[in-house]
């Protein structure tokens, strides 16, 4: 087969891609061999990749990859997440662009646009993801709205709930006013704004005295129902047991006393809203006072706004504190910096709102999944300092507000049959309904028109944390086969940012549903960022293409250039230079390969050079591989290919290759080559999970090759014997090389002419390697010494001296002149290093390694100019 003289990454990632798909590489079913499987963190159906994307799964795709080449029956289950506030808003925009009203159309009308509008677009990102190269078994995509999904959905949230776990509530939640549903807490961000602290002013029923509160919310003074004192703050005695007027509605509320106001902030009186903050909330329950919601869902003010109703709040919020100044009763305004939590999904300002909502306890649904993180340690998250942020949200949980105010998502199974509270059975579907309905209601002649199913639906999250069993058919059936097999997965990849929103989620319904935890390992990747660490986005405009990306640099080069930077738990600082990196690095690699084959091969005899040049790699090889093994264990992905990446390039490339490579137009001997060959291919095998497609078109080239020969299934290399020693005196010698390199540089020696060299072997180092120097320095003879020799130049290696022999090769005046302008600088440099490490207040003051890197330079100095004084000698 004949190798293209360069590689070009676009015909060769479809070929493969379509290879390896064609013959069902991907597929796995449970067999007899050792399970590995890894589920996608579900993209949100109405995504498109990113370049966290791309960095999640490339993570993964490697941990698979790898998994497959040691043998392992590996299963890698993509999938979407239907992601119930973002689709239903886009649907919503979609429709509105049509002159479509959402509440004009029933429940169904609706979800039949949402299921179109997911057909059409919900594939995208996971076509996406196969440009990049993940080897998912696509065969086994889930999506969490299908049918499997939605029925296991129902059937936990039965068991839940028939198991008391739960309920429904009166409760203060979070609203987003613009998706008009409730959001969890986790959901809430809460971002530092400045905005205004107004000084208001209430008069006091029957006199003119007035009190003045402090708001950062002047609107909801509409809403209020008491101004709460604390009980000892002396100033405020006189008030007790009396009544004030809200300024606009005149509404006369109690002034009530309680040791939660804070005598420090503001005025020291507080107003208290009920409706509004979850804390006036709880003051309002324990002195028994009225609620009063002024806003709609749409957070525009409702009748309890006066004449503001139908504006919104924000627009109110500039009108009434221009009226409460125009009528005396605004004192003054101050600027504040106050925490504002916004919707994660649609970024507006939340509002604390009184809702009937469904909840799930969490408290003693947590112990296990802590316990199991904290103390048992069988799940392990890396980076291992994340731990204590599980351990503040695990302890401090909170009931899971698992209801939303939408229409698309798993429809809650409650069926009301009648008017009061408690008129409600929670069933899989109406018949069943109907039947616990009447055997609830004792009505033996309820119907099913007379049911009525619960309009929300459940908290997205509320189907993902299931997702490591559901993907596999079985979340309470003890028999199922796949869930028995695959389940506990092994490794999980994610961001951090969902440790609490899905990762704890998961742990939780693992052990609550199969007594099992959900996997092994959590790899938390960092956030990709800017090269001014800002975090990538739409809005800022940072964000580069992704698929732009793969086609500029190629899969492989943009993989590489992900992986290479990207320490776990550590933030990535993107830079496109990198994916340039990892393409320059498939180019070197490509280019080693057809240097390879292009060489003449004969039975001839193998040259000692090659031979030990060959014996050197393979232990080089092994102990990379102790490392790289090491680092995998660790989830150290970038280190892995980073010990990869210096074996390819600086040991095989650069050292390996140039030792072997026979004379101008000379071939090599067929001993070498086979060997060279393979152990070229045990360098593609360990490449092949961070560089798919090139290690698999190199192998392909290198012979023909069945379809059970391929390199996606081939074998990944086991660790060999290495050999310390032969390590140690490559990298002596590999100094030494250096050495006369860089006095052919100096001097302008040109490679065709041969030198000579002369060693004080000090070190007693073996000369085993002097024929791979003398190959690659075209030293003629290596002589060893008892004593220096005069007339040349030298460098050391440790304490060996090494000379050579410079009559007739160069300028003696001009070099004595050269060595002397050397001399000088040095000279100056090592004296002020010397003022420095005397100064007392440096070197007590200085960090210790400041102190050490001085210290190092005075040696440097100081040896350099020994050698300098002697090669000075030599040529006088």
């Amino acid at each position: 087969m004949e190798i293209p003289s360069k590689y070009n990454p676009q015909s060769t990632e479809s070929h493969w891609y379509e290879y390896w798909m064609k013959n069902g590489y991907f597929h796995s079913v449970p067999d007899e061999r050792e399970p590995y499987s890894i589920v996608i963190p579900p993209p949100n159906v109405t995504g498109i990749l990113h370049m966290g994307h791309m960095l999640n799964n490339t993570i993964q795709d490697v941990l698979i990859r790898r998994a497959r080449l040691l043998g392992k029956n590996a299963c890698w289950v993509p999938g979407t997440d239907h992601a119930s506030i973002a689709t239903e808003a886009k649907v919503v925009a979609k429709l509105k662009e049509q002159g479509i009203n959402k509440n004009d159309l029933t429940r169904d009308e609706f979800l039949k646009h949402a299921w179109d509008w997911t057909n059409e677009y919900g594939g995208i990102i996971l076509e996406q993801l196969k440009k990049l190269g993940c080897s998912c078994d696509w065969d086994r995509t889930a999506f969490t709205m299908d049918k499997e999904r939605y029925d296991s959905v129902i059937k936990v949230f039965i068991d839940l709930y028939n198991k008391g776990l739960i309920y429904r509530g009166y409760r203060m939640v979070n609203w987003d006013p613009e998706a008009q549903t409730t959001l969890s807490d986790e959901e809430v961000v809460y971002e530092e704004k400045q905005g205004l602290l107004y000084y208001l002013s209430y008069a006091i029923e029957g006199s003119d005295e007035k009190v003045t509160i402090a708001t950062t919310r002047p609107e909801t003074i509409l809403g209020d129902t008491a101004i709460c004192i604390n009980p000892n703050d002396e100033r405020f005695t006189h008030l007790k047991g009396k009544k004030v007027i809200v300024p606009i509605c005149n509404r006369v509320i109690p002034i009530i006393e309680d040791e939660y106001v804070d005598m420090e902030f503001g005025t020291g009186c507080l107003k208290v809203t009920p409706a509004h903050d979850i804390n006036d909330k709880a003051l309002g329950e324990k002195h028994n006072l009225e609620t009063i919601d002024i806003f709609n869902d749409n957070a525009t003010l409702n009748s309890f706004g006066m004449h503001y109703e139908g504006r919104d709040r924000f627009v109110v919020r500039k009108e009434i504190s221009k009226e409460l100044e125009e009528n005396g009763f605004l004192v003054k305004t101050e600027t504040h910096i106050n925490k504002v939590g916004t919707s994660e999904r649609t970024k507006a300002v939340i509002e604390p709102k009184l809702s009937d909502q469904w909840f799930l306890k969490m408290e003693d649904l947590a112990k296990p999944a802590l316990e199991a993180v904290l103390e048992s340690g069988d799940v392990k998250l890396h980076p291992k300092k994340f731990e204590n942020t599980y351990r503040h949200w695990m302890e401090n949980v909170r009931d899971w507000n698992i209801s939303r105010q939408l229409w698309w998502g798993q429809q809650i199974p409650a069926f009301y049959f009648g008017d009061g509270q408690e008129d409600f059975v929670v069933a899989a579907n109406v018949e069943d309904a109907l039947e616990l309905a009447k055997e609830k209601s004792g009505n033996a002649g309820l119907q099913i028109s007379d049911l009525r199913q619960d309009a929300d639906v459940l908290d997205t999250w509320f189907s993902s944390w299931l997702w490591p069993m559901s993907v596999f058919g079985g979340i309470m059936d003890p028999d199922n086969e796949e869930v028995n097999y695959y389940y506990p997965t092994n490794d999980l990849v994610t961001g951090p940012d969902i440790l609490f929103f899905w990762v704890a989620r998961m742990i939780v319904a693992g052990y609550e549903f199969r007594g099992k935890k959900p996997f092994e390992n959590v790899y938390f990747t960092g956030l990709v960022r800017d090269k001014q660490r800002r975090k990538m986005s739409k809005s800022l405009g940072n964000s580069p293409d992704a698929l732009k990306l793969i086609e500029d640099y190629g899969a492989d080069g943009v993989r590489v250039g992900l992986l290479l930077s990207s320490a776990a738990g550590n933030d990535l600082m993107f830079d496109e230079d990198l994916c340039q990196q990892g393409k320059n690095f498939a180019n070197k690699i490509w280019n080693g390969f057809r240097l390879l084959k292009g060489w003449e091969v004969a039975d001839i005899q193998q040259p000692e050079a090659s031979k030990l040049a060959l014996a050197w790699y393979e232990s080089k090889l092994n102990k990379t591989l102790v490392e790289i093994e090491d680092h995998f264990s660790k989830f150290r992905i970038s280190d892995a290919l980073m010990s990869i990446y210096k074996l390819v390039w600086d040991d095989y490339s650069s050292s390996l290759l140039e030792i072997i490579k026979p004379a101008y137009q000379q071939p090599i001997d067929k001993t070498t080559f086979d060997q060279v060959i393979g152990l070229f291919e045990q360098n593609l095998k360990l490449l092949h999970p961070f560089m798919p497609f090139l290690t698999e078109e190199v192998w392909q080239h290198i012979s023909k090759r069945s379809e059970s020969e391929a390199l996606v299934v081939a074998k990944w290399p086991t660790v060999g014997k290495i050999d310390e020693q032969l390590l140690e005196d490559f990298d002596f010698a590999a100094e030494v090389i250096a050495g006369v390199r860089t006095i052919r540089k100096n001097k302008n020696i040109p490679m065709k002419e041969a030198l000579e060299l002369s060693v004080l072997n000090t070190e007693k180092v073996s000369n085993r390697f002097d024929v791979v120097i003398s190959k690659l320095t075209n030293v003629s003879d290596i002589s060893y010494v008892k004593e220096q020799l005069e007339g040349a130049l030298t460098f050391r290696v440790k304490s060996n001296e090494y000379f050579v022999p410079m009559e007739g090769a160069i300028d003696i005046e001009a070099e004595i002149v050269k060595i002397n302008e050397e001399l000088t600088y040095t000279k100056g440099f090592l004296k002020s290093v010397q003022k420095k490490l005397s100064n007392e207040r440096f070197v007590n003051n200085a960090p210790e390694k400041v102190i050490a890197i001085e210290r190092q330079k005075l040696a440097d100095a100081e040896a350099k100019i020994e050698t300098l004084e002697k090669s000075l000698a030599s040529l006088s």
